[in-house]
């Protein structure tokens, strides 16, 4: 019996909030050899799901004690089948999927797509909280799904960053993905620095693509074609998410003293591994 394969090079995007995955999914779409959706996908939630469904399903249970190895092979060709019959409308061999949750399954892709690649988007933890904070004054009649509204700017970045806060449940996923996981496995991820992409998008690129064995591709930073709308309704923020036509430098986002200190003592790790610059300033 044949053993089934992704039939597809998924190229699978992830990383922390506001750190640049949109732009890089809109990026991506410019290479003519890339499927680039760039909204987020359900498919990693899918997979975690039909996991989960089936782990609690008594016949399948029952079927694991009559004959736990083809039962198990079964499982494997089934989440395979999913995810090649995913991505039907694009003839496209490198297709992206974008989804924060895929940083948690590195496990399980390993599994089902022992090739996998992955690009985690990450950004400097002071303008990200001044990203969020920004948006959130843009929409302050909306609260959000934390119930942060009334919460001071400190009670606000203690909510994103601690905890399970919106921010911090990401970052422990990063450092995992550092700390935990095989060295086998952290060959088949590439880290992207959010500042990276806005200030030099080209070469940023070329090198992604060279990483992931893509032919090199041209594109204008100052004509992208515009992406469906994020809806980031859906996960409960209150604030839109478009793409652009053009890359801007973003603005320095003014972030209070108290705020910048505890961010660069609590995640020393985060700041020692991506921007150390920042912790010798």
């Amino acid at each position: 019996m044949s053993n089934p394969v992704i039939d597809r090079n998924i190229i699978y995007v992830t990383g922390l909030p506001r750190a640049g995955s949109t732009l890089l999914c809109q990026l991506f779409a410019h290479h003519p050899d890339v499927y680039s959706p760039g909204h987020s996908s359900p498919l990693a939630h899918s997979i975690d799901h039909l996991r989960r469904g089936l782990s609690n399903d008594s016949f399948l249970l029952s079927q694991l004690d009559g004959d736990f190895d083809l039962v198990y092979q079964r499982l494997g060709h089934g989440y395979r089948g999913f995810m090649n019959g995913w991505f039907s409308e694009s003839d496209k061999q490198w297709v992206v999927d974008k989804n924060r949750a895929w940083l948690g399954l590195i496990d399980l892709l390993a599994q089902i797509d022992p090739d996998f690649r992955m690009v985690v988007c990450v950004r400097e933890l002071t303008q990200l909280y001044g990203s969020l904070e920004a948006q959130h004054q843009k929409t302050i009649l909306l609260d959000s799904e934390d119930g942060v509204a009334g919460f001071t700017r400190y009670g606000r970045a203690c909510a994103y960053f601690n905890d399970a806060g919106l921010v911090a449940r990401h970052l422990t996923l990063v450092r995992a993905a550092l700390d935990e996981i095989p060295e086998v496995l952290k060959r088949h991820i590439l880290y992207v620095k959010y500042e990276q992409l806005v200030h030099a998008p080209v070469d940023t690129m070329l090198e992604v693509a060279e990483w992931l064995g893509l032919p090199t591709f041209a594109f204008n930073p100052q004509n992208l074609h515009v992406m469906p709308g994020e809806s980031d309704s859906h996960y409960r923020f209150k604030y839109t998410h478009r793409t652009h036509t053009s890359i801007h430098s973003p603005s320095v986002h003014e972030v209070p003293q108290r705020i910048r200190d505890d961010l660069t003592k609590n995640y020393d790790w985060y700041y020692q591994t991506f921007y150390p610059a920042e912790l010798s300033g």
